[in-house]
C-alpha cells in the first residue's frame, strides 16, 4: 500500500496483465489479450492479430474482415485471418513447450466459441474474462451463437470453470473499438 491503494488479488492483477499485453494488439476492431497462469505463475501471453510475419490490421489492412468494415460484430470470422488472444496465448506455450493442462486463462473479453472449444481441448481449468463477448451484437447473431455456447458450457459447467470479473477498465472504450457498447 505505497499510496493508500489496496494491493489487488490475483485473479485482479493477473486480469491486469491481460489488460496491458492488449496493448499490443493490430487489429482495427477489438483488442484483447490473454494470460495463461499456473500455481500463481505466467506460463504465456497473447494478443490478437494477424499471424506473425503477414501485415497487421492496424494501418496494413493485412484482414479482409477488417479492411472491409462491412461485418457486424460476431459474423464474418471465416474471413479473417486473425488469431484471437486465447488463441495465441495457447499457441505460444505449445511453441515453446510449456504445458498449460490445470491452468487459468484471463483474458480481457469472454471467449468466442472456437477460442472456448480450444480452451477446453487444451485441458485448461478456468476462464476469468472482463467484458462479454455480445457487446453490440445483434439478437439474431447473439441467438444463434449462444445455442452453441450453452452446449459448451454446459459440458463445462463445474465450479468456478467460468467468471466474469468485474474490475475498472479505463481503455475499454479504445480496447473495444467499433464494437463498444
Amino acid at each position: 500500500m505505497l499510496d493508500g491503494r489496496k494491493r489487488p488479488g490475483m485473479p485482479e492483477y493477473f486480469m491486469g496483465i491481460a489488460l496491458a499485453v492488449r496493448k499490443r494488439a493490430n487489429c482495427s476492431g477489438r483488442k484483447v489479450g490473454a494470460v495463461v497462469v499456473k500455481d500463481n505463475r505466467i506460463l504465456s501471453t497473447g494478443y490478437n492479430g494477424t499471424p506473425s510475419k503477414l501485415r497487421n490490421c492496424e494501418g496494413e489492412m493485412g484482414c479482409s474482415r477488417c479492411a472491409s468494415g462491412g461485418f457486424e460484430p460476431g459474423t464474418g470470422y471465416d474471413l479473417c485471418i486473425c488469431v484471437h488472444a486465447e488463441q495465441n496465448a495457447l499457441l505460444a506455450a505449445a511453441r515453446f513447450g510449456v504445458a498449460v493442462e490445470r491452468a487459468q486463462l484471463y483474458t480481457t473479453l469472454q471467449p468466442c466459441l472456437n477460442c472456448l472449444k480450444e480452451i477446453i481441448q487444451a485441458g485448461i481449468q478456468g476462464v476469468r474474462y472482463l467484458h462479454p463477448w455480445y457487446l453490440n451484437v445483434s439478437e439474431s447473431v447473439r441467438a444463434g451463437v449462444e445455442a452453441d455456447r450453452r452446449i459448451l458450457e454446459t459440458a463445462i459447467s463445474r465450479d468456478g470453470f467460468y467468471e466474469q470479473l468485474i474490475i475498472d477498465d479505463p481503455e475499454m472504450e479504445w480496447a473495444l473499438g467499433k464494437n463498444k457498447q
